[in-house]
């Protein structure tokens, strides 16, 4: 499985990189705290599949990187996803490095 970890995201996202980022925790973690990715909580993950691009790098995060591989694990046993990245740590790491702001 590919994974980024939150600093080369964290650089991703400065240089405005044409990334997608997936949030599959649940909507109250989300709004609680997250890093700008779109809601797809892993339950809803495969009936959603059609809201994730297949052209370009998509980074998949949860709390603490465990759910992301979860779904990446999943779209991938359905799906010919080569594009999908976990991100290591998920935002447990990126609080770690970089605080909530």
């Amino acid at each position: 499985m590919q994974a980024v970890t939150v600093q080369q995201l964290h650089q991703l996202l400065q240089q405005q990189a044409d990334i997608q980022l997936i949030d599959v925790r649940e909507p109250d973690e989300h709004h609680a705290f997250n890093i700008g990715g779109t809601l797809i909580p892993l339950g809803e993950i495969m009936v959603q599949a059609g809201r994730i691009e297949k052209d370009k790098p998509v980074m998949v995060y949860c709390r603490k990187g465990i759910r992301s591989q979860l779904a990446i694990q999943r779209l991938q046993d359905k799906y010919p996803f080569a594009n999908l990245y976990n991100v290591t740590g998920g935002t447990d790491a990126w609080i770690k490095a970089f605080g909530t702001t």
